[in-house]
């Protein structure tokens, strides 16, 4: 089976590596002749021409198990093609059997005796862009929750997020206006992701080497420190007190949209006619019930991941830690979980109010910038 697509990749230096791009010489691949034309794909899901596979980024997503290759290009150059590690995932949500290949470059570091543990150390001596970014599952079914979507990433600036990633299947018009808003400021990166032109997605994550830690969540939560102000904040003192620790699990909770705050204080005119939910009038949360099952998101050290589920990561270094939720909690604006609770059966949590005095005007500018905002 041969490929005809390729990506852009970057391998890093390994003493032990002769392949690698860093030498500048034109070096013939040792996969099969027909691998050449090649073509250089700008999309996010490139089909591999001839076979049942997709190219996802800098990583592959196969259907059925054929031999693949991988051939870097260094900017001048062709670097030895090598062949592709193919593993299982195990999460695949009754999508289709999906199976990835490792980043072929770190793959490739890990058949010598330097494992990727050592190569980490290594790294992370290198500047990140960010500190923080936050990714979201990817939007589909033209999702169209505006005020909702304005004032969690309004509420992530506070609590010191620089970088949102968003994977677009499809979305709403107004929700599009909004993107593009925050793309333009830089805030907001949208990757189109046309996955329903190949497979029928159910309904219900490129920052490895641009940010120090990346949170895992849905786009309607929040995932919000409860003793700290600011997430690096508490990060910093999470990290201290588990230095060993890659992933942080952080307990997932629901504010029924159904149940309103009584006072009315931010039903603001001016939002009235803005699609979607206003976060600041569901102030009670249901408490988990933890006789059974209860998901929770995370916040990742990106480095020491190399696959991850939704609610949990497959293969990992370092250690797994659970967050205590009095520390931080997901704030989960959405239908109930629990029917028929009443707000005395629910818990007052009121912590997006503290970030009133910045959050309110910052939705309206955000709004008005997007041309969303009714006076």
């Amino acid at each position: 089976t041969h490929t005809h697509t390729l990506t852009h990749t970057h391998t890093h230096n390994n003493n032990n590596n002769n392949n690698n791009c860093d030498q500048p010489r034109h070096t013939p691949v040792t996969s099969p002749r027909h691998l050449y034309p090649h073509h250089i794909s700008d999309q996010s899901i490139t089909p591999v021409n001839d076979t049942k596979h997709f190219m996802v980024g800098a990583y592959k997503e196969h259907h059925s198990v054929q031999p693949l290759y991988c051939v870097f290009y260094c900017g001048t150059h062709w670097a030895i093609g090598m062949k592709a590690e193919v593993q299982m995932h195990s999460d695949h949500f009754g999508i289709c059997h999906l199976l990835f290949g490792f980043s072929p470059a770190l793959t490739h570091l890990n058949q010598r005796n330097k494992g990727l543990g050592d190569l980490l150390i290594g790294l992370e001596e290198e500047k990140f862009q960010f500190n923080f970014t936050v990714c979201w599952s990817n939007l589909f079914g033209d999702y169209n929750n505006v005020l909702q979507v304005t004032q969690t990433l309004e509420m992530y600036k506070l609590l010191g997020v620089q970088h949102v990633v968003v994977y677009n299947t499809s979305c709403g018009p107004d929700l599009e206006r909004l993107l593009q808003s925050y793309t333009q400021e830089g805030f907001v990166e949208v990757v189109p992701w046309p996955i329903n032109q190949y497979m029928n997605p159910s309904s219900g994550w490129q920052n490895m080497y641009q940010s120090r830690y990346v949170l895992l969540n849905d786009i309607d939560e929040i995932i919000a420190p409860y003793q700290h102000q600011t997430l690096p904040q508490m990060m910093d003192v999470l990290q201290r007190q588990n230095p060993k620790a890659e992933v942080f699990l952080i307990e997932n909770h629901i504010f029924p949209k159904s149940q309103f705050e009584p006072s009315g204080r931010f039903e603001r005119p001016s939002w009235r006619d803005v699609p979607g939910i206003n976060i600041m009038e569901h102030i009670y949360r249901e408490e988990p019930d933890y006789r059974i099952y209860h998901p929770s998101k995370m916040i990742v050290r990106t480095r020491a991941v190399e696959q991850t589920s939704v609610h949990s990561v497959l293969r990992n270094f370092g250690q797994t830690v659970k967050v205590p939720p009095n520390v931080c909690h997901i704030i989960h604006v959405r239908v109930p979980l629990q029917g028929g609770l009443t707000k005395k059966e629910l818990h007052e949590d009121k912590r997006v109010w503290d970030y009133e005095r910045q959050l309110v005007p910052n939705v309206d500018k955000a709004l008005e910038k997007a041309g969303l905002l009714r006076m």
